[in-house]
């Protein structure tokens, strides 16, 4: 036994504390998997539902009560039936594609606070892992279009990297003026900023009568960002009315014109998977995260309970959007983000940096810098 080492008995055996530590944390993933993927099969549900409520017909209603399991059924049809890999496309690149974007959009949730002290990786810096692992997740588009050696996915595939990487870069400076207001690149850091109650929301500033009228100008932008926020994220996940990539009159389905059962159930999942990924970090960044309107909530079970109710919610935002606005044409889709968005949140920037150096009370200073 080494003498360096703490240890832990278990059933009559010492054990490195390291080994605590790692089954605990595999623990936490394997319950942070196992909830997401639940959630996903009612959230995809509830996205039907909303769209068929929107064009007066019921939607899925047979499977199980209410269609409750009809997500479950879609699944078991995808992974029973036969995987088809076309003759000319590269074998090895072509199944790898859908398990680097399912991998991936697993790894993104490491850093998402569910609660008050509920993180698998407290990181304090958060905010540049997402960065880097959002920026990962175009390989995978990239290598199942032209992996497939077919002239719609390769096509399909380029249009949906061109436009991940363009609302990247407008996202990244959203962020960028929330990170000024708080001082800090660590999520849960960003979620404690906004726990005195909802005019210290960052996208209901406006409310924050207690710094007026300095507040008219932060409320004015930051609640402009929100919803810029809100808009490129529709984009960064291929959402409607962004959805160019998949745009059946043009492209047939995009990138994954050529997968058919568990590689493209792989596609689905780590679609949706980085659309809830988006509804989290609008929550967190705007929304308070876990905090109630009224006043700041330190237990973790409550804390969880509303973070996800405002997920939901957010969800509910981008089924109606899916439902109600029109597709727009491409050029209107990178006009938008480099001729409207870039230039818009680099003017948010330089507006919040001298709020914050000029404009921001002592006190707020200081507790952002805390």
């Amino acid at each position: 036994m080494n003498p360096d080492l703490d240890y832990i008995t278990w059933f009559g055996i010492d054990w490195p504390v390291e080994i605590e530590w790692g089954l605990v944390k595999t623990g936490q993933i394997l319950a942070v998997m196992i909830y997401l993927l639940l959630t996903l099969a009612f959230i995809l549900l509830f996205d039907r539902k909303v769209w068929a409520a929107v064009q007066l017909r019921k939607g899925p209603n047979v499977v199980g009560p209410f269609g409750l399991l009809q997500s479950f059924a879609d699944f078991f049809k995808f992974v029973f039936k036969e995987i088809v890999i076309p003759a000319g496309a590269n074998k090895t690149v072509f199944i790898l594609a859908p398990l680097i974007t399912f991998v991936l959009a697993f790894v993104g949730w490491a850093v998402v606070p569910w609660g008050n002290g509920w993180v698998i990786a407290d990181l304090n810096v958060g905010i540049l892992y997402l960065f880097a692992i959002s920026s990962l997740g175009v390989y995978g588009i990239i290598m199942g279009g032209w992996a497939s050696n077919s002239k719609y996915p390769f096509l399909g595939g380029l249009r949906s990297a061109a436009q991940m990487v363009s609302y990247e870069v407008s996202i990244g400076f959203i962020i960028i003026t929330v990170l000024l207001l708080v001082g800090s690149l660590n999520l849960s850091a960003i979620v404690d900023a906004q726990r005195d109650g909802i005019w210290m929301w960052h996208g209901f500033r406006l409310a924050n009568f207690a710094e007026f009228p300095n507040n008219i100008l932060v409320g004015a932008i930051m609640l402009a960002m929100m919803v810029m926020f809100f808009v490129s994220a529709l984009a960064e996940t291929n959402r409607p009315p962004f959805d160019l990539p998949e745009a059946e009159s043009e492209l047939v389905a995009g990138y994954q014109v050529e997968y058919s059962s568990t590689p493209y159930l792989l596609f689905m999942i780590g679609e949706y998977l980085n659309i809830v990924l988006m509804c989290a970090m609008t929550s967190i960044l705007f929304l308070g995260g876990w905090h109630l309107p009224w006043g700041a909530v330190d237990d973790p079970i409550l804390g969880f309970l509303v973070l996800s109710a405002k997920i939901w919610f957010v969800f509910f935002m981008f089924a109606m959007v899916k439902a109600i606005v029109p597709r727009y044409r491409y050029d209107q889709l990178m006009r938008l983000g480099w001729k409207v968005f870039l230039p818009t949140s680099l003017v948010a920037v330089a507006a919040i940096a001298y709020y914050v150096t000029f404009l921001q009370p002592a006190s707020a200073a200081i507790t952002a810098g805390g």
